[in-house]
């Protein structure tokens, strides 16, 4: 056996053994990984937990929840990309010219690609700033709806009929809150002209009373009919204004509810409840024609 034949069998050998070394090493560096993302997402829940076991307040669990979902995310993402970094450098790849790559073809996306980087901003204060939760009912703009999830680049919606919305953050203008605290329920309730209205404002404070002792609805509404009075005088009736202050989402619920009892009690006290009339005024002598 010659030793060149020698020579290239220990050179294969060391080469082989390199490449076992490299192959641990990277199989090591991706099982941290894994390990380290689990632990950091299982921690992360844990103080979600226990911080929602110490919050009474339903707002600020619902708050916790959608910001330890959005960390758990941002923790997997800076994991893996450090974990890659370190694949790459076992592989022999040089990593500084790739960061610094990296960050010029970061500005010429940033350029190109404002309106993404504008979502995620948005995205982080609307979460940091405590604006949209899920779970909750919000208007953006042209759009409404149930807050089924919320993430940095978007809020997706489903509204009343089923349909799905996808509201990019960085389009949110202006953000209307309908869960928050308590809600107002507010009825306008027209009558006729000939009706008295000091009778009538009596007759939706009993039913107001009925409808707050009743188990069913006694926990939604927070406060007595606040009565503010005839609004206006519409074409056919007169209208008269009042609200509930009620639990949050269920303002749509009670005025149901309420205007359902209210009908039957106008019914019952011969109430009129007018609809759109037009009078015709004809000349005397047009009428002695005809």
């Amino acid at each position: 056996m010659s030793s060149e034949f020698l020579n290239d069998l220990a050179s294969s050998w060391r080469e082989m053994g390199a490449f076992a070394v490299t192959s641990v090493r990277i199989l090591g560096i991706l099982l941290a990984a894994f390990v380290a993302i689990a632990v950091a997402q299982r921690g992360i829940r844990l103080l979600r937990t226990r911080l929602a076991a110490r919050l009474d307040d339903r707002e600020a669990v619902k708050r916790a929840e959608t910001l330890g979902r959005v960390f758990r995310y941002l923790a997997a993402v800076v994991i893996s990309v450090i974990a890659g970094i370190l694949v790459l450098s076992e592989l022999g790849v040089s990593v500084a010219p790739i960061l610094g790559a990296a960050g010029v073809v970061g500005l010429a996306v940033g350029f190109g690609a404002q309106s993404l980087v504008k979502d995620y901003f948005t995205g982080f204060f609307l979460l940091l700033e405590n604006q949209i939760r899920q779970g909750d009912v919000v208007k953006l703009g042209d759009h409404a709806g149930l807050v089924e999830d919320l993430t940095l680049r978007y809020v997706r919606l489903r509204d009343y009929d089923g349909n799905v919305h996808y509201v990019p953050n960085g389009s949110i203008v202006t953000v209307v809150n309908m869960s928050r605290g308590y809600a107002q329920s507010v009825v306008d309730i027209g009558v006729g002209y000939g009706e008295n209205v000091d009778r009538v404002m009596e007759v939706m404070r009993e039913v107001a009373g009925q409808l707050r002792a009743d188990p069913a609805f006694a926990p939604r509404i927070l406060d007595d009919l606040e009565m503010a009075g005839v609004d206006q005088w519409a074409d056919s009736s007169v209208v008269i204004r009042a609200r509930f202050r009620v639990a949050p989402l269920e303002q749509w619920t009670v005025r149901r509810e309420f205007l359902r009892r209210l009908k039957h009690a106008f019914d019952e006290k011969g109430i009129e409840i007018p609809f759109p009339q037009l009078r015709i005024h004809v000349p005397a002598a047009a009428a002695a024609a005809a």
